[in-house]
């Protein structure tokens, strides 16, 4: 299992009238997680797309547990439970600055052969990095 953290503060922008983070901002909180999860193994998303892979999002749901307000500064957590194959699933938690769990949601991404547009198993450095971690 793989789990990292990376912290993000709430902009005025991602706010609707009462402060509150736009519901649909939470999909890109869960990106911000994603990549930096991989930054921090070693292996970037633009590395990943100079090797020929890209990683659409095939599922994302999320789960709406208390608000995340206008200046917060939110951890967020993101978990890989499975040794990813032809799929990968990013657990993720966001957590406001007292320590709640604010919101918890779940994204299935494909690795997809940019040339042929096929599925295709993760390349052999994504599985090098992992694979301390299972």
């Amino acid at each position: 299992m793989y789990k990292t953290e990376t912290f993000l503060r709430v902009r005025y922008s991602e706010t609707d009238q009462m402060q509150y983070v736009y519901y649909g901002n939470y999909s890109a909180y869960y990106e911000v997680g994603r990549v930096e999860a991989l930054r921090q193994l070693g292996l970037t998303y633009k590395e990943l797309e100079a090797m020929g892979i890209m990683m659409p999002v095939l599922e994302n749901h999320s789960e709406y547990i208390f608000p995340a307000l206008y200046d917060d500064l939110l951890r967020i957590e993101v978990t890989i439970t499975e040794k990813p194959s032809v799929r990968i699933t990013f657990l993720c938690e966001i957590f406001n600055e007292a320590g709640r769990l604010i919101h918890r949601g779940r994204t299935l991404l494909a690795f997809v052969n940019q040339k042929t547009g096929r599925p295709c198993r993760p390349p052999q450095a994504f599985q090098n990095v992992l694979a301390p971690y299972f």
